[in-house]
C-alpha cells in the first residue's frame, strides 16, 4: 500500500515520456515491452507448471503410500479370515472323527449276531458231559486252615 502512489507517479511519467518520444523510439519501446511481457508470461507459466508437477509428485507419493497401506491392511484381513476358516475346518474334522468313533464303538457293543454265532447241535452237552455224584468234592477233599502254609516257615 505504501508504494501505490509511487507506482502511479512512475506510470504517469512513463506515459508522458512515451507520448513525447519520437516514432522509432516508440517502436523500440513497444517491442521491448512485448519481449518483457512475453518473458514474464513464460516465467509465470513455467512456475505454474513446476508447481503443478510438484503437486502431482506429492499426490502420487501420497496415493502410493495409501495404496500400500490399504494393501497391507487387506492382506492382514484376508490372512485373519483364512486362519479362522482353517480353525473352523479343524473343529469340523475333529467333530467328524469323534462322530465316527462313536458310531464304531456303538456298533461293537450292540453288535447283531450273525448266523455263525448261533450254537449248533455239537455245542449242546450230552449226558456224558454232565458231572455225576462221584465228581462232586467230598468234605475230606476241602482244605482246612491246617493245610494252609504259614508265612515265614
Amino acid at each position: 500500500m505504501k508504494y501505490k502512489p509511487i507506482k502511479k507517479t512512475a506510470k504517469k511519467a512513463a506515459e508522458k515520456a512515451f507520448e513525447k518520444s519520437p516514432e522509432p523510439l516508440k517502436e523500440k519501446a513497444i517491442d521491448k515491452m512485448k519481449e518483457m511481457a512475453t518473458e514474464k508470461i513464460e516465467e509465470k507459466v513455467q512456475d505454474k507448471a513446476e508447481q503443478a508437477s510438484t503437486n502431482l509428485k506429492e499426490t502420487k507419493n501420497q496415493n502410493a503410500k495409501e495404496v500400500h497401506g490399504n494393501a497391507e491392511e487387506a492382506k492382514e484381513k484376508v490372512q485373519d479370515v483364512l486362519l479362522s476358516v482353517r480353525e473352523k475346518l479343524a473343529k469340523v474334522k475333529k467333530a467328524g472323527t469323534n462322530f465316527q468313533e462313536e458310531i464304531s464303538s456303538s456298533n461293537k457293543s450292540n453288535k447283531v449276531k450273525s448266523y455263525q454265532n448261533v450254537k449248533g447241535i455239537q455245542h449242546i452237552k450230552s449226558s456224558m458231559d454232565i458231572k455225576g455224584a462221584s465228581d462232586i468234592k467230598s468234605s475230606t477233599s476241602i482244605k482246612s486252615s491246617k493245610d494252609i502254609k504259614k508265612i515265614g516257615s
